[in-house]
């Protein structure tokens, strides 16, 4: 029988490369094994939602002073030339109340305040409350009282009190307390008549609440007055 001669697998020199292994290798044929890519992160999206709602707000905050510096600018220039026209309302009061509401006047009326589109001037004249009570209801002439006026400041609710059993359809707005030394405690009723328009009518609400404000409260206190 022949002999088979197996061919003696030589011995690798210390400086050659290492072969590489069996089921190693990085490449298959010639294709590359390449790594899976890892997964792209997402980006959340209530970062971008707050952020467009802080725009909103921070417009929406601009449109409204700018809306609002637009309102006051037109109101102040119609103020200083009157372009709605002027009226004028009487305010008759009791004598012990008659300088810090007159001081309130002279405030009004400086600023050119306007009342249903008309700059409103406002006078105050002192009156007995007795006089202007029978003047009112007709046991004297309104002339004796200078005329019918838009408002009247007696020193206790018993005369406002008497006009209105006497003559309910004189009150224009009901009696409010601005003030008080008792036994005085001041009511400012708003009177109506034929000679009292709808911007007389309303001016004189607005003064009597002018009259409530700090510089008005102010004036009150000097004068020995609480204010209400």
């Amino acid at each position: 029988m022949g002999r088979h001669s197996l061919a003696e697998e030589p011995v690798p020199h210390p400086l050659d490369p290492p072969k590489p292994q069996q089921g190693r290798s990085e490449t298959t044929g010639s294709h590359r094994i390449v790594a899976k890519k890892a997964p792209r992160r997402r980006i959340a999206g209530w970062p971008i939602a707050v952020a467009g709602l802080v725009v909103l707000i921070v417009l929406g905050v601009f449109g409204w002073n700018w809306a609002d510096s637009v309102l006051n600018n037109r109101a102040e220039a119609q103020a200083a030339s009157c372009t709605g026209g002027r009226s004028q309302i009487r305010i008759v009061v009791a004598p012990q109340i008659t300088t810090p509401v007159q001081a309130a006047a002279a405030r009004w009326n400086s600023d050119l305040t306007v009342v249903h589109g008309s700059c409103v001037q406002v006078t105050v004249e002192t009156k007995d409350s007795a006089d202007v009570l029978s003047a009112l209801t007709g046991r004297a002439s309104l002339d004796s009282i200078g005329g019918l006026p838009d408002g009247w400041i007696p020193e206790s609710s018993s005369w406002s009190g008497q006009l209105s059993s006497a003559k309910p359809d004189m009150i224009g707005s009901p009696p409010m307390t601005i003030g008080s030394f008792p036994p005085a405690d001041y009511p400012f009723v708003g009177l109506a008549g034929a000679s009292i328009d709808d911007t007389q009518q309303r001016g004189t609400q607005s003064f009597r609440a002018f009259l409530k404000e700090p510089a008005q409260r102010a004036d009150f206190a000097a004068a020995g007055i609480r204010p209400y």
